[in-house]
């Protein structure tokens, strides 16, 4: 069965710094592109950065620069470095998978930041 599951998020400070990881199993996951999104309370989930299988990286304009998504097809792992974060970051971070769309998620992790 397909799984992604996310891990590492937690409560940081203001200008802290979090790396999310995902897992997936159970699809290939050499040939998807994978993509973190984020959900925060009251609002719609967003893309926060989008991966090709060949390592090609697409972030959303507000986030390039904070934000750095990484991943390696021999770990079936995706990674989301997040810096300066700021508490307007927090949210439910998601993984997701896809080809022409995005067709499996995970679970999601909190991220909270706040002083």
């Amino acid at each position: 069965q397909v799984q992604l599951v996310e891990s590492g998020g937690g409560l940081v400070q203001p200008g802290g710094s979090l790396r999310l990881s995902c897992a997936a199993s159970g699809f290939t996951f050499g040939i998807y592109g994978m993509g973190w999104f984020r959900q925060a309370p009251g609002q719609e989930r967003e893309l926060v950065a989008r991966i090709t299988s060949g390592g090609t990286a697409q972030y959303t304009d507000s986030l390039m620069g904070r934000f750095t998504i990484s991943r390696d097809n021999t770990k079936n792992t995706v990674w989301l470095q997040m810096n300066n974060l700021k508490p307007e970051d927090t949210a439910v971070y998601y993984c997701a998978a896809g080809l022409t769309g995005w067709k499996y998620w995970g679970q999601g992790t909190q991220v909270s930041v706040s002083s």
